[in-house]
């Protein structure tokens, strides 16, 4: 599939996954069960960017880690679901309490927890290096990878097809 102009700027609502999107997908584990990863700057800076331009920001991540929320919190996302089991009934459920209709969501994903959801929106997006499952059903595949620059990339296409980069 190949992304329109349309797709573009009908888009006010960015929902990514965690590992693997705004993270590479590696985890550091410690002796104390710590699990670190590390996010890219320029990903932060597209997100808060987008909230400050009045753009929705969701995060739908199957892992709960205490330093992941700190760093999403300090981007300003307010919106962050994680330990979502079922990523297809929190999406669901944000929409719906949010009054934004799924045509105007772009979601990044890039494993098989993300197929189904990502399935529901207007623009499904996922990383370079996405399983192959991903890339087949994404309108738009990045040219980096996961905790690389796509978020970034996703982000900044949309907002310069609207006008608000």
């Amino acid at each position: 599939m190949t992304i329109t102009q349309l797709d573009l700027t009908r888009i006010n609502t960015f929902v990514f996954d965690v590992d693997g999107v705004l993270t590479d997908g590696r985890l550091y584990c410690f002796a104390d069960g710590e699990q670190v990863r590390a996010f890219n700057i320029k990903d932060g800076f597209a997100i808060k960017h987008a909230i400050r331009q009045g753009y929705n920001v969701a995060i739908i991540s199957a892992k709960n880690e205490p330093g992941v929320r700190m760093r999403l919190e300090d981007l300003n996302i307010e919106d962050i679901f994680l330990g979502a089991d079922d990523k297809t009934e929190v999406f669901e459920d944000y929409i719906y309490m949010q009054g934004i209709h799924p045509a105007t969501v772009a979601y990044m994903g890039d494993d098989m927890p993300d197929l189904e959801v990502m399935q529901r929106c207007g623009l499904r997006a996922c990383p370079a290096d996405a399983a192959d499952d991903i890339k087949e059903i994404s309108t738009f595949v990045a040219t980096k990878g996961g905790g690389q620059g796509a978020a970034r990339e996703l982000i900044e296409k949309i907002m310069k097809a609207q006008d608000t980069w």
